[in-house]
């Protein structure tokens, strides 16, 4: 009577670790993106503290506010939050710098919102341009774009 020996060679376990190795090459990359993403994400509302102010400046007498301090808001460097390292107003824009706990990809990179009114109707409410999207048919964007997180990395609706 011959008997057979049970279980996996060596060879067989070390193709199995390979392939398993080659699959989490692959899957890191996409979760370090959606990580990314999420705290894009996360930090948009950040910047609804100069949003409801710059919107009232331009509803009350046409003008967007030139910086920080005509806003009443503290230094660009006061304002920060566990992923924003600084929130500048410039003639209207928001200009979200990212660091403090922002995943490495991003930290230092910046996200702009910019308004965008009908000058002729203030009663418009001010709509929001964020990052490189494009400004509503009829309506004139203010401040400059200082975006520089990737395009790959933007939420939908700043693409």
């Amino acid at each position: 009577m011959t008997r057979h020996p049970s279980g996996f060679t060596l060879i067989e376990m070390l193709a199995v670790i390979a392939i398993i190795g080659i699959l989490a090459m692959i899957a890191v990359p996409s979760m370090v993106e959606r990580i990314v993403q999420e705290q894009l994400v996360a930090a948009v509302p950040f910047a609804d503290i100069a949003k409801k102010p710059i919107a009232a400046s331009w509803a009350s007498a046409q003008v967007f506010p030139a910086d920080n301090a005509s806003l009443g808001l503290p230094a660009a460097d006061k304002v920060v939050s566990n992923l924003v390292r600084s929130l500048v107003v410039d003639n209207g824009a928001i200009h979200l710098t990212f660091g403090n706990k922002a995943h490495s990809t991003i930290t230092g990179k910046v996200l702009s919102f910019r308004p965008a009114v009908v000058e002729d109707a203030p009663i418009v409410p001010v709509a929001w341009v964020c990052g490189n999207a494009m400004a509503p048919d009829k309506m004139t964007v203010s401040g400059a774009n200082k975006t520089t997180v990737e395009a790959r990395y933007l939420p939908a609706g700043c693409r």
